[in-house]
């Protein structure tokens, strides 16, 4: 059977893990005692029969009979201060054990973990019961909202029934906003307006603010937005939020802020007449995403309250059993009534929440299908399948056969030996380098998550991924061996062709048909070969390329990240497009895109984009939230774009000048990334930490592996220097050196990876966030304000 101590830490909450109990200590101090209990045993065995001849006479006294009813310990429940809610166990030990002191140490313990978790448990209900307050007001206003709306459409005729913009429309004021929460940070409302089918809801707004809106204000460092948008409909002020996540929402809040300046000049010449607000179709049905999204977060958020109940109860009466078997004492029944009337197991507001919350979403949002609502509130994980692990293994073999086979056959043919004009390697090495690199780098994702797994690091929620839809390990494992078969398998198939006769004219489009499938396949619009997983990744590669338009999530730029250790493999897709496209292949002249002056302007692109992007998204996440830092994480982006720019100007040029200057600059970006690597992604070099140089906390248990990342995060690092000192291995071209360095560069990134997701990890578990705050889109404006 499993020890309760490993089953209770694969249970609970990974980011709750300090206010669990704390079961580990809780049994040291129970060993320590054991220890201690045994130790006496032995020395006083002696006098046991006097002491237990004494015991048994006490028994039959008065005073003894009262210790009797009140057993062995009496637990006191004291009123707790004004500053903290709720109240606090203290034990007070009523017989003599065999040492005192370790028992007092191990109550003393015992308390402090049901104070603990009745203060923790009691602080999530309080945050949990308002969300639920704050989600039913919302549904309500949208109810109402849609009511209006659909009223409306039912007095339409015919004609206009058929219109898919129809729409309500409000007259408005402009107010300031109020602070909203400062987690979200992103929320201004949406601007867009629409001049048909409008129903006036209220009376003229209030003027004289007009003007003042649209202010973006620096508060405690962070940026505030003013939506200067305030609705009156039935008698209620309302603010409607749409997150800026998409462009269309970016131009159109930036569009507003131009006609906010016309209003209110014009304002001022036509008095207070007002302004109207329009709720269409497309506005509703933004709001009642987000409201969807906000009740499936806080049922999941009470569904692991549920569980940090009854696994603490759990450890409890484990370790209460365990203390009753060591000391042959009754404390289970006396401490466990204690236990079991405290706060966290006695309050019912969890569960009477929860059940509102089915029945709300079941109404609203499932049409009264409770099998449908609960796919959506309580996401099941899908069953590993053996068909998987059986294919992986499959397709392993068959890689490594075949890559045998090339590479004898590769090195019979002396394809990789130093040479001036090589067909081979200048228009089929770079199709089987680009492949190489992507999907190293895929493996060392999948190997990642399964470290993520193994040390309950919760990747899915920080990179806010759907349970049901992101891909295992396994999946990941059999794409990456599936789809370098094929790759090892068309390129030896097309080595065996060159080698029977037949001329690069006539086999040349095999490489590139290689290539064109498998861009294909990524686009297929058909729900086959991961089509969820597929979908999400053009979307996230749209987000980066357009990074200033849109909201960056956590994923958006650890996936430029990515892109960033990926450059070499991005110039070689530049290339073998630029080969295939212009139709050089059916000359074979591989130095036309060289020649040629559009190629060699957008290599120096292609060599800084990704840190371009990766810039951007800094820009835009200092403009949503206004911290310093991700300015100065910018300047690093800069400085490797710097560097990267010069690097390609040398490999162009040549020149002692260009050198110098790729030294200057690379010498300078590396030192900058050094600092962010060790300092900022992952929390290390902290000299008055517990563990020397590295962080307080630790996910891993043997330090020396964090010593030696980083020692291999230096090296690594250095790996422009080949640039400078132009090193090659003997009788093997220069394109494998550089795809051997190009890897090395894709190991440090997986490598980085690991740190980075700890670091976000132990960050996000120091502020107990188990669930996403879900921005809300209504908020309700007192005439006062």
């Amino acid at each position: 059977m499993v020890k309760f101590s490993k089953q209770f830490e694969g249970q609970l909450i990974p980011e709750w893990k300090e206010a669990f109990v704390d079961y580990w200590q809780l049994k040291k101090d129970l060993k320590k005692f054991q220890l201690i209990n045994n130790t006496n045993n032995n020395m006083h065995q002696s006098s046991s029969v006097p002491k237990s001849i004494i015991s048994s006479l006490r028994s039959y006294s008065l005073f003894g009979h009262q210790h009797r009813e009140h057993g062995p310990i009496q637990v006191h429940r004291k009123l707790a201060s004004s500053t903290i809610k709720g109240d606090i166990y203290e034990t007070e030990l009523l017989e003599q054990f065999s040492d005192n002191d370790a028992t007092k140490e191990f109550f003393a313990c015992l308390d402090q973990q049901v104070n603990k978790v009745n203060k923790f448990y009691r602080t999530k209900e309080e945050e949990y019961m308002e969300r639920g307050i704050s989600l039913k007001k919302q549904m309500e206003i949208l109810l109402e909202l849609k009511s209006t709306f659909m009223e409306k459409q039912g007095k339409r005729g015919s004609s206009e029934d058929s219109k898919e913009d129809q729409s309500i429309s409000c007259t408005f004021s402009n107010e300031e906003d109020s602070v909203r929460n400062r987690e979200l940070q992103e929320e201004m409302q949406e601007t867009s307006t629409d001049d048909k089918n409008e129903v006036p809801c209220s009376d003229s707004p209030r003027a004289d603010d007009i003007g003042n809106s649209m202010q973006v204000k620096r508060e405690d460092g962070k940026m505030r937005t003013h939506s200067g948008r305030i609705v009156n409909c039935k008698g209620k002020n309302l603010r409607i939020n749409i997150p800026l996540t998409t462009p269309s929402r970016t131009f159109s809040a930036i569009s507003y802020l131009v006609r906010e300046d016309l209003l209110n000049r014009s304002s001022r010449k036509c008095g207070a007449e007002g302004s109207k607000v329009h709720v269409n179709k497309t506005k509703l049905h933004h709001a009642e995403k987000m409201i969807k999204g906000g009740f499936i977060e806080l049922y999941k958020g009470l569904g692991y309250l549920k569980v940090y109940r009854n696994l603490n109860m759990l450890a409890f009466l484990k370790i209460l059993k365990k203390f009753d078997k060591v000391t042959s004492k009754q404390i289970l029944p006396i401490y466990l009534k204690v236990v079991e009337s405290s706060y966290f197991n006695s309050s019912d507001k969890v569960m009477k929440l929860a059940d509102e919350v089915e029945e709300l979403f079941i109404k609203n949002f499932a049409e009264d299908n409770r099998r449908k609502a609960m796919k959506y509130l309580r996401t099941s994980q899908a069953k590993e399948s053996h068909a998987i692990t059986f294919f992986i293994g499959l397709f392993t073999g068959c890689l490594l056969a075949l890559l045998a086979g090339y590479v004898i056959m590769a090195h019979v043919t002396h394809l990789y030996r130093p040479q001036q004009h090589s067909i081979y390697m200048e228009t089929v090495y770079p199709v089987l380098s680009m492949f190489s690199l992507m999907f190293l780098h895929f493996f060392l994702y999948g190997c990642n998550i399964l470290a993520w797994r193994k040390t309950r690091i919760n990747y899915s929620f920080i990179f806010e991924l759907i349970p049901t839809k992101d891909l295992k390990y396994r999946d990941i494992f059999l794409i990456c061996t599936m789809a370098m078969t094929a790759v090892v398998g068309v390129m030896l198939l097309h080595l065996t062709l060159l080698t029977k006769q037949y001329t690069y004219a006539q086999v040349q489009g095999i490489p590139g048909l290689l290539l064109l499938v498998f861009l294909l396949m990524l686009v297929c619009p058909f729900n086959i070969i991961y089509r969820s997983s597929r979908y999400h990744f053009l979307c996230m590669i749209r987000n980066i390329i357009l990074s200033p338009l849109y909201k960056v999530a956590m994923l958006d730029f650890f996936m430029a990240d990515q892109l960033c250790s990926q450059v070499p493999m991005l110039r070689n897709l530049e290339y073998v497009a630029c080969y295939y496209i212009t139709g050089s292949y059916k000359t074979q002249d591989y130095g036309y895109c060289m020649r040629t002056k559009h190629y060699r302007d957008l290599a120096y692109a292609v060599s800084f984009l990704p840190y371009y992007w990766r810039a951007m998204q800094c820009a835009r996440r200092w403009f949503d939230e206004g911290q310093t830092s991700h300015l100065v994480n910018l300047g690093k982006y800069v400085s490797a774009m710097l560097a990267a720019g010069a690097k390609v100007a040398y490999e162009k040029d040549g020149s002692v000048a260009w050198l110098c200057l790729v030294v200057i600059m690379s010498s300078s970006a590396t030192m900058y990334q050094l600092y962010w690597d060790f300092v900022k992604d992952w929390g290390l070099f902290q000299i008055n930490s517990k563990n020397p140089w590295l962080r307080n906390e630790l996910m891993l248990s043997r330090k020396a592996i964090y010593y030696f990342s980083m020692g291999l995060n230096l090296i690594l690092r250095l790996a422009w220097l080949q640039t400078v000192i132009h090193s090659s291995f003997e009788n093997v071209d220069y394109r494998v050196t550089s795809l051997s360095l190009a890897a090395l560069e894709v190991i440090r990134r997986g490598l980085w990876n690991f740190f980075r997701l700890e670091n976000e990890h132990l960050n996000n578990a120091g502020k107990f966030r188990a669930v996403k705050t879900v921005p809300l889109p209504f908020d309700e404006v007192d005439e006062e304000d």
